[in-house]
């Protein structure tokens, strides 16, 4: 009569321990599914090898032959990159992680966003990796970092800040995405949103990501959302329509609160007005200028490309006006491309 009850509690131990390896299972093949979709995500990170014109006048800067990642972006082939790893072109190389190498066509660049937009031949049979939102990510939202090499190349980050920036090629984004730590295969990479989706491309190694003046390696990424307005452009034009910003072809770093000039580019309408290397730049047409940023917007400002610039510069204890005629950018480089 004392059986029953012991049986009873072995029923109910088999039927826990049941229920018990069905969960696991359940888990255990949800995180496989999660793993696979994860995988079939990063796929569309691939390797980027260009070979640049030899007159190119960014060679002496960046060299003739460049290495990155891309993110396939549709199943054509369309490969979003960072533009500096692509720009004067005259031939692209694809590899996919399984190791299947692609010519590629250079389809367009655009200097103000940073982004360079390329094809493969031949569709590379890779699922396109979705575009996300970067206005929707939050400082210390997790994300991935994914450089090109597979596994290897991915990275798990945080963004620790968003926020602008300036960079003294006469570059400036509103609001840029700051990850650590870094990635050291930065140039192209993809920001992976925890839901599997591109929120910008990989720009820069950085040792202030967080911006408050404390040691913090990181990663710059240009936000994906600013894609979308010139991606069309990009694609039937190879630039974005209508005339560009103002460009002068100088850099200058900020240094002690002053604008230092520490080059400028050789045949670019700063050298042709005589600005040089170590001047320092103290307004524009009478106006000071306090950073890269208020500079830029200043020289911008005035008009599209074309424009003359009146730069107030300090030489040897004098300050004197230096006009500089402006010209778009990609009118300076040689763009021997496929668009």
């Amino acid at each position: 009569m004392r059986i029953a009850p012991l049986q009873d509690r072995s029923i109910a131990m088999a039927l826990r321990a049941l229920v018990a390896c069905a969960l696991l299972c359940a888990a255990a093949t949800a995180a496989a599914a999660q793993r696979a979709s994860l995988d079939e995500t990063l796929a569309a990170v691939v390797k980027v090898k260009t070979f640049i014109n030899p007159d190119g006048r960014t060679v002496s800067s960046l060299g003739r032959e460049r290495e990155g990642a891309g993110v396939v972006i549709d199943a054509s082939g369309l490969i979003v990159t960072i533009g500096y790893l692509m720009v004067e072109a005259h031939a692209v190389e694809v590899t996919t992680r399984d190791g299947k190498t692609l010519p590629a066509d250079v389809v367009g660049y655009d200097h103000e966003t940073g982004f360079g937009l390329l094809r493969t031949v031949t569709p590379p049979g890779l699922k396109p990796m979705p575009l996300g939102h970067s206005s929707d990510l939050k400082v210390d939202d997790p994300v991935l970092v994914a450089g090109h090499g597979g596994a290897s190349g991915v990275t798990a980050a945080r963004v620790v800040a968003k926020r602008e920036f300036a960079g003294s090629w006469e570059y400036l984004l509103d609001e840029a995405i700051f990850t650590a730590p870094p990635n050291p295969a930065w140039s192209g990479a993809a920001l992976v949103t925890r839901d599997g989706k591109l929120a910008g491309i990989g720009s820069l190694i950085v040792g202030d990501a967080k911006g408050d003046g404390t040691p913090s390696p990181g990663n710059m990424f240009v936000p994906v959302d600013r894609l979308a307005p010139v991606m069309a452009d990009l694609i039937a034009d190879g630039r974005i329509a209508g005339p560009g910003r103002p460009w002068l072809g100088v850099a200058a770093e900020d240094m002690l609160g002053r604008l230092v000039v520490t080059r400028v580019t050789p045949d670019s309408p700063a050298a042709r007005a005589g600005l040089r290397r170590g001047d320092v730049i103290e307004g524009v047409a009478g106006t000071t200028t306090d950073g890269l940023a208020v500079l830029y917007r200043k020289m911008w400002a005035l008009g599209a490309a074309g424009v003359t610039v009146p730069l107030d510069v300090r030489r040897d204890g004098t300050t004197r006006r230096l006009d500089v005629q402006s010209i778009d950018r990609l009118d300076h480089l040689k763009l021997k491309s496929t668009f």
